[in-house]
């Protein structure tokens, strides 16, 4: 039996949704802001992000 094989493969668009290199960067780009903001948050008001938000 042959095999008969395309000529030209489709082009499939990749998922936005699970485990994807795309919502890895976003997420990594998320935490790195986050990060960020809380470490001003810190600075600028001199207390933790916790006692900023009064959950201590």
């Amino acid at each position: 039996m042959n095999d008969i094989k395309p000529s030209v493969m489709p082009e499939l668009s990749h998922p936005k949704l699970g485990f994807n290199d795309y919502a890895e960067r976003l997420n990594g780009r998320a935490a790195m802001l986050g990060m960020v903001v809380a470490i001003a948050i810190e600075y600028t008001s001199g207390q933790g992000v916790l006692s900023w938000l009064g959950l201590i």
